[in-house]
């Protein structure tokens, strides 16, 4: 708008009997396009993130590198480039900035430097090779095809491994919060439905010495998760049966079942079909929990269990974004009682449970 236009709109504002509102307050109610700028330019965040991870610029930056020729040094990349991505990065707030030069943020501290207990680089560069494939993301909907089990299909040994691989420390910690989360003392035979890598029934196991555990998940998971599992060294009491969940039946005379982390990738027929099996594998008395990206019931949020429901569009499988009720509703169907729905890790994560009574 040049100046004389915007002179013009002042006066015609001021010469009118119907308003008395100003130039200003009109203006900042005014839309613009920032908000929608930035969702648009959000994949340039996650670029700079993933690509500090894989050069291990925060690593360098806890071992000493403060400043850009330092760092440019320990990553091997040029200074002009070394300022480029660590200024994105303090911007972005994962690295901090005084006079003594750069340290990193806290979370990245302690879940994005190789070697630290918690190091979680892998899980950060998890959704990468689907970077192309979210660009297309227009012709996948418009065009794509649906399975039950989209790219799981012909998954193999190596694709589970390189999958776990990259979720497996995250899932550790998923495991540690649901062993503080849910009292298991009473349990003797665990059921890991859909498992992956075993994390939550290697800490279980870890947690209770009289507790078994079966993770049941396709033939090239399961082969991989034995490897997780002895690893831990609760081989003897964690073992693994290969199965598609889907169609298969479970192993039976169980006291608790779980299922974790993998509910948008079926549809709600799917999971309805797997809660029920889940139901009849298990004792009187026996409890189930299903732990997932789950919407609220208005559908309206959050942002990250919406997203892993557009994921399957990627995945070429037929699942959605479900909500708390829907998940309610599923377990009830089954026939579990009590059933309740908690927030495991906020606005990320809810785990809805149920009994199965006593008298079935």
């Amino acid at each position: 708008m040049t100046t004389e236009s915007a002179i013009n709109l002042s006066q015609g504002f001021a010469n009118s009997p119907n308003t008395s509102t100003s130039v200003d307050s009109l203006t900042k109610s005014r839309l613009d396009t920032v908000r929608l700028q930035n969702i648009a330019l959000a994949y340039w965040h996650s670029a700079a993130l993933m690509t500090a991870v894989e050069l291990g610029l925060f690593t360098a930056v806890s071992k000493g590198a403060c400043n850009n020729v330092e760092v440019a040094s320990a990553i091997g990349i040029s200074v002009t480039n070394a300022e480029r991505l660590t200024t994105v990065c303090v911007a972005l707030d994962l690295l901090k900035s005084n006079e003594h030069g750069f340290f990193n943020a806290p979370d990245v501290e302690r879940f994005l430097v190789e070697g630290a207990p918690g190091y979680a680089g892998q899980w950060m560069l998890f959704t990468k090779p689907q970077w192309n494939d979210w660009g297309r993301l227009t012709e996948l909907i418009k065009n794509g095809k649906e399975t039950v089990l989209g790219s799981y299909e012909n998954f193999t040994v190596e694709d589970a491994r390189r999958y776990h691989d990259s979720t497996y420390s995250i899932g550790l910690g998923a495991g540690r919060r649901f062993v503080r989360h849910v009292d298991m003392s009473s349990r003797l035979k665990l059921l890991d439905i859909g498992g992956g890598s075993g994390c939550y029934s290697i800490v279980a196991a870890q947690a209770h010495p009289l507790l078994h555990a079966t993770v049941f998940d396709l033939p090239p998971v399961a082969q991989v998760a034995r490897g997780f599992i002895a690893r831990h060294g609760v081989s003897e009491r964690v073992t693994t049966v290969g199965g598609d969940f889907t169609r298969d039946p479970f192993p039976q005379g169980n006291d608790i079942a779980i299922m974790a982390s993998n509910l948008p990738q079926y549809s709600r027929e799917i999971i309805a079909q797997v809660i029920r099996k889940a139901f009849e594998s298990l004792t009187p008395g026996g409890e189930f929990h299903l732990l997932g990206e789950m919407l609220t019931d208005d559908r309206k949020g959050p942002s990250s269990p919406a997203l892993w429901g557009l994921n399957e569009a990627i995945a070429g499988s037929t699942g959605v974004a479900h909500t708390e009720q829907e998940c309610i509703d599923y377990l009830c169907a089954a026939g579990f009682t009590d059933v309740a729905v908690h927030s495991f890790i906020e606005g990320t994560l809810s785990r809805v449970c149920g009994i199965r009574s006593k008298k079935d």
